[in-house]
């Protein structure tokens, strides 16, 4: 298979020489496209043990060379050398849809949303830790509940009802590693292969890809300034009566728009009237600039609202919390759900945050980040101002961390990401958000999460260059 040699009697693991080897093939593009050979074939053929090939694979993987899709392999990516982005091409698209974007290392990214080290709230977090060792001892590694530990549901039944004015039960709240793990557990629960299911056009891609893992007909639903086009929605809802409909409700992603309260009750009523349930995905309502936000479940009286919140976004992306509010009728066949994924969540990390919210840091917190944010978004909004002369809009959402740019007609919004990877900025084609992705789409996502207020000004300005060049040399990018 592979005539690999390697040398059980020098001080280099084999795991390492087998990357090595790997490598090596790969930069001289001797292996692009190449499907690798699964690992118990491989170890076999080499006479190693699984876990070397594991080692080698998962080295290949972290540093870009290799990447995998679950249930097909282990395939070789295409390599060229960093100055060269001509390997990015549409077949890219999937691996952008499951969130992974190609990032150089000086790029300035306006892709990611994730907060930058210096917010993350250490100390107090360090000492929530520390507070908890002292006061379980070795009870802080015990296996809590499934559902969760009962103290920090508790402490989210208040914090929703005196944040959100949003009623709900500790015992309907299930703690989960995120809310990337919430969205499976439910896909788990709710969705048999060919089930219709219905999600907002464009939507959140990681959804997406929870949906179709599970064999879904996943239908979209057009977008508007102030929600879902409700007239689109009801016409799909009788034609296909749907298991579930996934929206984002506040600061929604990609668009960055809000819902207006009457199409939040207009949602519940088409929810109860033909019994489907609504997914809530919340992780950017604390974030508002403005009047204060608050979610769908706020509203809901029929118990017809999923809602799932991610503390880790504007937290710390590494410490995964998150909750979901469980419907009676669900609630044992999703806690059956999470018990297979992963038995519980961290106990630790569970007890931890139970005194963070106690203490009140969490609220600190999300004054400090929107006050760090605010400004941000400030210097981002007068920065895009010089945008404008080239046909660029956008709407001023006053919250959430990103801003979605439609762009002229004649340009093409995967062209210029390219355009701007080679230039070392990282931004987000709209094509990756759309159900259908094989349209021409000529939106772009531009995030301020990441960045610093520095970076943000000269992110802008490559952009601005990129933009004016074409115009200026009589050059242009490509039309579709």
């Amino acid at each position: 298979m592979y005539n690999f040699e390697l040398n059980k009697e020098i001080d280099t693991p084999l795991y390492i020489q087998l990357y090595q080897k790997f490598k090596t093939l790969i930069e001289e593009n001797q292996l692009v496209g190449e499907k690798l050979p699964s690992i118990r074939s491989l170890a076999k053929d080499l006479k190693i043990n699984n876990v070397t090939v594991v080692n080698a694979y998962k080295l290949l993987e972290q540093e870009g060379y290799i990447y995998t899709i679950k249930g097909s392999g282990t395939y070789i990516k295409k390599f060229h050398p960093s100055t060269d982005i001509s390997y990015i091409d549409e077949g890219d698209l999937d691996l952008m849809i499951s969130g992974i974007l190609p990032i150089s290392k000086n790029s300035i990214n306006f892709s990611s949303m994730s907060p930058t080290p210096d917010l993350f709230p250490i100390v107090e977090f360090k000492q929530s830790l520390v507070e908890v060792l002292d006061r379980d001892g070795g009870l802080a590694f015990l296996y809590p509940e499934i559902n969760g530990y009962e103290p920090l549901r508790e402490s989210i039944s208040k914090f929703l009802l005196n944040y959100y004015n949003t009623k709900v039960n500790k015992g309907q709240i299930l703690i989960t590693s995120g809310g990337q793990q919430a969205l499976d557990i439910i896909s788990k629960t709710l969705i048999n292969q060919g089930d219709p299911i219905f999600v907002e056009n464009p939507t959140y891609s990681g959804a997406f890809a929870v949906f179709n893992s599970r064999g879904a007909k996943i239908i979209g639903i057009p977008m508007n300034e102030d929600g879902i086009d409700i007239s689109e929605l009801k016409s799909l809802i009788k034609k296909y009566k749907p298991k579930f409909l996934y929206i984002m409700t506040n600061f929604q992603s990609p668009t960055t728009y809000s819902y207006s309260e009457e199409k939040k009750r207009e949602l519940l009523d088409l929810a109860n009237t033909y019994n489907f349930y609504i997914i809530e995905d919340d992780f950017l309502t604390d974030l508002s600039f403005g009047d204060k936000k608050t979610p769908l479940k706020s509203l809901d009286n029929s118990d017809k609202v999923i809602y799932i919140k991610s503390f880790s976004k504007i937290f710390m992306p590494g410490i995964r919390i998150g909750f979901i509010t469980l419907p009676h009728k669900l609630f044992r066949d999703i806690l059956k759900a999470k018990h297979t994924t992963d038995i519980s969540s961290s106990g630790y990390l569970q007890r931890a945050f139970d005194l963070y919210l106690r203490k009140g840091y969490w609220m600190n917190h999300i004054e400090n980040i929107k006050r760090v944010y605010f400004e941000k978004y400030k210097i981002m909004l007068g920065e895009l101002e010089k945008l404008k002369d080239y046909g660029i809009e956008y709407m001023e959402p006053n919250g959430g961390l990103s801003l979605w740019l439609k762009l002229p007609k004649e340009i093409d919004a995967f062209e210029l990401y390219k355009e701007c990877y080679e230039n070392n900025l990282s931004i987000v084609p709209g094509k990756i958000f759309y159900i259908d992705n094989n349209i021409y789409n000529n939106y772009i996502r531009i995030s301020f999460g990441a960045v610093s207020n520095e970076e943000i000004v000269k992110g802008v300005n490559i952009l601005y260059d990129i933009l004016n060049e074409p115009f200026k040399n009589n050059k242009y990018l490509p039309f579709i």
